[in-house]
């Protein structure tokens, strides 16, 4: 406004006639916010002359309106270059703190640089070409009007009347060099880059923490961030801003775009070259602008042709399984295809680009999860290693940090980095095809699998939208990856910034208990996962349960974490006849480290799906990783207590799968105890429990049911020692002796309590499971002294020496076979009871 207004003083001085503009033209022009108002005054470019207005008040509505296009045009001028300015002052630190960062006082680290400076450089090369551009246009307009208020000044000088000047058409020249004043390109080319803001207002509050928390902790940043100058023009005035204000100017920037385009379009006659080109400016910028104001951080627009869209809905590194080998590569999700690329260079948001590698149309498309591989011994030894070695890195950097700034921080940190890495490349099993209907196919690679599920859901869903194939120009595509990226970079604990009390380090324990809102019953497992530096295992699951609408685990998981903020659940069911298991729903929260050494209680809701966990924390220091290669500890032929306690549950998982197994499809097999079922499948599945739990349990649910309860007779059989513990072998013998039936029971009950915790439920699990099979006896021939007679001698054994084989078989079915004849008979715990509090929150 100030500017408009010293044009009006400029012409009245020069004693040109002005026509009154109304208050609504200048509410209409200059917004409230003052975009386009200019606190300065340049010398450097001058507003034209207009002396020649003079000869003719009969003006039409578009020479006016050209003539208020230049005013909005310089206001635009103006605006750019204060704000390249402030841009150039922000970046003046830069080179002296890099500087610093190698030192043995770095004021920032690189990391800190890194983030404080994300694509401000970029952002004032793409304003300073668009300044640069619009100053030579307007210049260039100046000098023809200076021309030809010349020629008319020599027209004045030789005694050409007013009329005869008009007639000599000096005037129209002078409005036609106007109307050849052309910018729409240039807006164009500016709002075609206006997704290089994306990256910068997604790194903006990462920034600003940087910037205030280290104002706060280190003097020499707080004199730096409180004290920038910046040109206010031309002359020598500047303004003094904090760095925080600085940092803020970009995001002020980009959301009046839309509103100059607005002014300036509506000062453009609608036959200019320039009001097309304007038109598709305001269009974009408002789409960009729109976008911001939803907070879409999913879906971000490429124009590929006219009328068609094409839209980013996710993207991330990945690992991409080739022939060479494996591969962090970036996957960008289209809304019609996927495109791989690699990064190429880049640092402080510059000099980035994008290689080729391929694309994958999504019309057609077949993707599968392949399951989890395992890692060859090779391979898991190398990863247990660099585990370790990556322990032993972030102990060297807390250790630097506690004392004085050392210049070897920034060395050791790198290494991690790399370490990081490279753990991120190789670790990876779990495996997502991609399958084409041009017979090319591609294999991803993750470790999580929270973050697989992240992309196969809106893949699968993209590709039950799309009918059709669009050809993309891959060079175009490829090219604009770097502005419409979301992930900047892999995501490594050791480059996340923040304060470490808000992460967990020490021992962090999960139970699930159970789910319910499944829509037809099912088998179901659930994966826990947290984030945090992969020292240890940050990945584990329940046991299958047994098909049901509302399944129970009560399975405790505990987890050794460091940097630990979030913790990830995804819940898979198995279906029968179909080899692929399907996730049915996954939800994710933010870690407290507040949370009591007592058990709280969560209800995650995840769509239709609500599951029930309780979790507990325990702060300490941690214990070095183990660099060997470690394997799952066996099941069979070890004590039960210690079976139970490695998996932290009361009752084994082989016990409750085989029961659940045999629940589900043998209580009308005949002779299910009684049959023996494949010796040799026995053996397999045996060995399967002992080496790969969740192999397992696929098995049992494969296999023929005689080879399930085959397998469940031959783990009681071989444990080192009796389920009943054979010290009260004499106890229950005496028991047995009492001629009062209520003395009787009452003994062999109190004996019972007094079996340890994991052998009194586990026997207690296995009674109750045998009733239910008795239940079925006049189709499975299996009755309670059968099972009593079959079981007996598995279950309860006397101390060596042994004397008396056929009194002590008498002993081992009478005890059996009262147990389960008994009204009384306790029902089991599978897990320990939780110590809870109170509350119990529910999670959405």
């Amino acid at each position: 406004m100030e500017l408009f207004e010293e044009a009006l003083d400029y012409l009245k001085d020069e004693n040109v006639a002005v026509e009154p503009v109304t208050p609504g033209l200048l509410e209409e022009v200059f917004t409230d916010d003052g975009f386009l108002q200019s606190p300065m005054r340049t010398e450097s470019f001058s507003l034209p002359e207009v002396g020649i207005r003079h000869v003719s008040k009969a003006r039409n509505t578009s020479e006016d309106m050209l003539e208020k296009r230049l005013v909005v045009l310089r206001g635009i001028l103006n605006s750019e270059e204060l704000y390249l300015n402030e841009l150039e002052t922000m970046l003046i630190p830069m080179k002296p703190l890099k500087a610093t960062a190698g030192t043995s006082q770095p004021v920032l680290s690189c990391e800190e640089i890194q983030t404080v400076f994300f694509q401000v450089p970029e952002l004032l090369a793409l304003h300073r070409d668009f300044y640069q551009g619009l100053k030579a246009r307007l210049e260039g307009a100046m000098e023809l009007n200076e021309g030809l208020e010349s020629e008319l000044h020599q027209g004045a000088f030789q005694g050409l009347s007013t009329e005869e000047v008009q007639e000599q058409g000096l005037v129209a020249e002078q409005g036609k060099s106007h109307h050849l004043l052309t910018v729409g390109d240039l807006f164009q080319k500016l709002v075609s880059q206006l997704a290089t803001y994306r990256g910068y207002i997604d790194n903006y509050e990462s920034a600003v923490e940087v910037v205030r928390r280290c104002t706060q902790s280190d003097p020499r940043f707080r004199t730096l961030a409180e004290s920038m100058r910046a040109r206010k023009g031309s002359d020598s005035s500047k303004s003094e801003y904090t760095f925080e204000a600085l940092l803020y100017k970009p995001l002020d920037r980009v959301t009046k775009t839309t509103l100059v385009l607005h002014d300036l379009l509506s000062h453009t006659p609608p036959d200019h070259h320039d009001a097309p080109l304007l038109q598709e400016a305001l269009r974009i910028s408002s789409s960009f602008l729109s976008g911001l104001n939803e907070a879409s951080q999913c879906k971000k627009a490429v124009t590929l042709s006219k009328g068609m869209r094409r839209q980013l809905m996710h993207d991330g590194f990945v690992v991409c399984l080739c022939e060479n080998g494996r591969s962090l590569r970036h996957l960008f999700l289209y809304t019609d295809l996927l495109l791989c690329v690699k990064l190429k260079g880049g640092s402080l948001g510059r000099h980035c680009q994008y290689r080729y590698c391929w694309h994958m149309p999504l019309f057609g498309l077949r993707v599968r999860w392949a399951g989890e591989e395992e890692h060859l011994p090779d391979t898991q030894q190398r990863i247990s290693c660099m585990k370790a070695k990556m322990y032993q890195l972030r102990q060297a950097v807390r250790q630097q940090r506690r004392g004085l700034h050392s210049r070897f921080v920034d060395r050791i940190h790198k290494k991690l980095q790399e370490c990081e890495l490279w753990l991120l490349t190789h670790s990876p099993n779990l495996s997502l095809d991609l399958h084409s209907t041009s017979g090319k196919s591609h294999t991803l690679l993750m470790s999580s699998l929270y973050e697989l599920e992240e992309w196969r859901e809106p893949i699968d869903r993209l590709i039950r939208e799309n009918t059709e194939t669009v050809p993309p120009d891959l060079l175009t595509l490829t090219n604009s990856c770097v502005k419409l990226r979301m992930t900047q970079q892999p995501h490594l604990e050791s480059l996340q910034s923040g304060n470490a009390d808000q992460s967990l380090c020490g021992t962090l324990s999960v139970v699930v208990h159970s789910a319910c809102g499944l829509q037809e019953p099912a088998c179901m497992w659930v994966r826990v996962e947290v984030d945090g530096f992969d020292f240890f295992s940050i990945r584990e699951q329940t046991h299958s349960s047994l098909s049901s609408l509302e399944p129970q685990w009560n399975q405790e998981i505990s987890f050794q974490v460091d940097g630990a903020k979030n913790l990830r659940v995804v819940c898979i069911t198995q279906l029968e006849n179909c080899p692929e298991d399907m996730v049915v729903g996954r939800g994710s929260f933010k870690l407290d480290p507040a949370i009591t050494k007592k058990w709280k209680k969560l209800n995650l809701s995840m769509g239709q799906l609500d599951l029930t966990l309780s979790v507990k924390y325990l702060p300490h220091p941690l214990d070095p990783p183990s660099s060997t290669l470690t394997q799952q500890l066996p099941v069979f032929c070890v004590p039960i207590g210690v079976v139970a306690q490695q998996e932290g549950v009361l009752v084994p998982h082989v016990v409750r799968s085989c029961v659940k197994e045999v629940e589900r499809r043998g209580l009308e097999e005949e002779g299910i105890y009684r049959t023996s079922g494949s010796a040799k499948e026995i053996q397999l599945l045996k060995h399967s429990f002992n080496t790969n739990l969740r192999e397992a349990l696929k098995g049992v649910r494969s296999a023929e049911v005689n080879v399930v309860s085959g397998t469940l007779k031959l783990y009681f059989r071989d444990l080192p020692e009796p389920l009943v513990p054979a010290d009260l072998y004499q106890s229950l013998k005496k028991a047995l002796d009492l001629p009062d039936l209520a003395s009787k029971q009452s003994a062999l009950l109190h004996i019972l309590e007094s079996c340890p915790n994991a052998n009194r439920n586990t026997l207690l699990y296995l009674l109750h499971h045998l009733r239910r099979v008795s239940e079925k006896v006049e189709v499975n021939k299996m009755s309670v002294m059968n099972l009593a007679t079959v079981f007996g001698p598995s279950l309860l054994r006397p101390p060596a020496p042994r004397v008396d084989i056929s009194e002590e078989v008498v002993v081992q079915v009478q005890v059996v076979y009262f147990y389960l004849q008994c009204n009384d008979l306790p029902t089991p715990l599978t897990s320990l009871p939780l110590d809870t509090e109170d509350e119990q929150e529910t999670i959405m």
